[in-house]
């Protein structure tokens, strides 16, 4: 809560860097627009929305190192299976969370009963799901050559229920008064909950949720067409290198915020920038999922698998993939070399 004491106090709002007033400039004038958006094609806007749900349950996921088999994507997300192992649980359990964020925002308070119970669900359940720690969590580096370093030390399990609710008094307080950029508030609320580091593990998971959370609530709506967590993971090394600027000095509130809070408004930015794109360029005579898998086809400047637009298009057989590759290259739009599973393919242009 120490990024939120500096917004209680006025501090925050004295110093704005120049490229984040740029972003929350382009997010004005991209939020004025979402209605436009939401209106002109509401059954591409679905589709959107299904493929959305699918990368941040994968890529929120896959940014702790958590994983499932690529085959069993669509099962684990769309469908009801017999989950085969901890890692398909605890994306099980984020897409539950997303579901229930998707559908019940405007009931849900961001309080400390809501992210326990988003830690739970995105858990899958474990022992200690909805708990917080109960032991020291400090953020540990790793080198090439085996050595380590203490990167954060987060803090102690005996003041985190405290810390927490302090947190979230001030940006219940902020969130009424908007005394600053509600956008800027909410980010200086995921930069403390990740300094705080309440849980023994899933915090970089219910930081996402909790920044999803929070955008609906202001209004910024996009997160429900463009995952906010797969454009994070394509963007991890900034992700983490701004979180390190922004932590250091936090717990005796002498940090810098801005490196941080400019980056998430990049995400939102970039993510409104994709938004407006689709929805322009989206072709329905071509079909919805034939053109999302064209647009992820159009996307890599250098040769590809069709295993990589499958796991850019979870929901979208394989099959239909391989046909939409082969009608493109009886245009002459994407060439192929080899066979099989080793066959690349490399997009050439329209």
């Amino acid at each position: 809560m120490m990024t939120l004491r500096q917004i209680d106090s006025g501090e925050i709002g004295e110093n704005i860097p120049m490229s984040v007033t740029w972003y929350l400039s382009d997010i004005g004038e991209a939020k004025g627009k979402q209605e436009l958006f939401t209106r002109q094609a509401p059954q591409r806007l679905r589709v959107l929305r299904d493929h959305a749900i699918a990368e941040s349950a994968i890529s929120s996921n896959r940014i702790e190192g958590v994983e499932i088999d690529q085959s069993r994507v669509g099962t684990v997300i769309f469908g009801r299976p017999a989950l085969r192992d901890r890692n398909e649980q605890e994306v099980g359990g984020y897409r539950d969370a997303l579901n229930l964020i998707h559908t019940e925002a405007a009931r849900l308070q961001v309080s400390e009963e809501t992210i326990l119970r988003l830690h739970k669900m995105s858990r899958g359940e474990i022992w200690d799901a909805g708990k917080y720690k109960d032991q020291s969590v400090d953020i540990i580096e790793k080198f090439p050559d085996g050595r380590q370093r203490v990167r954060f030390r987060s803090v102690s399990p005996e003041k985190t229920p405290e810390f927490t609710r302090e947190m979230l008094r001030i940006w219940n307080n902020e969130s009424r008064d908007r005394r600053i950029s509600p956008i800027i508030t909410l980010a200086a609320l995921n930069l403390d909950f990740l300094c705080i580091h309440p849980f023994r593990d899933g915090n970089g998971r219910v930081s996402r949720l909790l920044l999803l959370l929070t955008c609906y609530q202001m209004g910024i709506e996009v997160g429900r067409y463009i995952s906010l967590e797969r454009l994070i993971e394509e963007n991890k090394e900034r992700y983490y290198e701004t979180l390190l600027q922004s932590s250091q000095g936090w717990h005796e509130g002498k940090h810098n915020p801005w490196p941080y809070i400019g980056y998430l408004l990049f995400i939102i930015k970039k993510a409104y920038d994709e938004l407006e794109q689709r929805s322009g360029n989206v072709a329905a005579a071509r079909g919805e999922k034939s053109e999302l898998v064209i647009q992820a086809i159009k996307k890599h400047t250098v040769a590809f698998r069709l295993v990589d637009i499958e796991r850019e298009c979870p929901g979208v057989g394989r099959d239909w993939i391989r046909a939409i590759l082969f009608g493109l290259k009886e245009k002459g739009l994407v060439a192929c070399s080899g066979k099989g599973k080793a066959a690349r393919w490399q997009y050439s242009g329209d």
